[in-house]
């Protein structure tokens, strides 16, 4: 009762003292720098992503175009295990007296049709008119193809090879792939300067602040 009393004296009961102890301020600079963090982690995906796409653009279609190769999609297991199925072949031209024991090449099975085979060189030939031939074999065959391959039937030799990308260019349809090439040409490059440009200007929106703070 005393108390109370003493209280009512004084004016009521005086309020215990506040201490800040900064946990606001602190909570509220950890949850800034974890949103900074995620933003930096998107960036660096965004980016990523962009220079994947760019060298899928450079490697699936700038350089095949620009050095007249022909592409082709690897659909057995002749060439296995280095060239499994699915396998994305790019062939450069090259003169056929170029042609090497080791080379792997893509040539027509029967001048004239379009169905193409590709084996590696292992060995030459000659028809009897005295043409020259080569003598062909899938890596994963045990035995040398049936028939040698003429000058005529060389589509071109292997420049570089790229592992399962095949299987979406043959899902494309082959007729339809020099379409589908300028369609994912432009959507890759389109997709590269909207990447580019949103970084730009995100960079841009963060330097405003602190140029006005200094």
């Amino acid at each position: 009762m005393s108390a109370d009393l003493t209280e009512r004296l004084l004016g009521g009961a005086a309020e215990p003292s506040k201490q800040w102890t900064g946990t606001a301020v602190t909570t509220s600079a950890r949850g800034s720098k974890r949103k900074a963090a995620w933003a930096a982690v998107g960036r660096f995906l965004s980016m990523a992503a962009m220079l994947v796409a760019l060298f899928a653009a450079v490697v699936l279609i700038v350089v095949p175009v620009a050095t007249g190769s022909h592409t082709y999609t690897i659909l057995t297991k002749s060439m296995a295990q280095k060239y499994p199925p699915g396998t994305f072949m790019v062939m450069k031209p090259v003169p056929f007296e170029e042609l090497k024991y080791g080379d792997v090449i893509t040539f027509q099975l029967y001048s004239g049709r379009p169905e193409v085979e590709t084996h590696r060189i292992v060995g030459f030939g000659s028809t009897q008119q005295g043409e020259k031939t080569l003598i062909t074999k899938g890596d994963n065959n045990g035995a040398i193809d049936a028939n040698p391959v003429r000058a005529i039937q060389v589509k071109g030799m292997l420049f570089y090879a790229v592992p399962y990308v095949g299987f979406v260019a043959n899902f494309l349809g082959n007729s339809d792939r020099g379409t589908w090439t300028v369609i994912a040409a432009v959507a890759l490059i389109g997709y590269g300067a909207i990447t580019v440009y949103k970084s730009v200007r995100k960079t841009h929106k963060r330097d405003i602040p602190a140029a006005e703070a200094g």
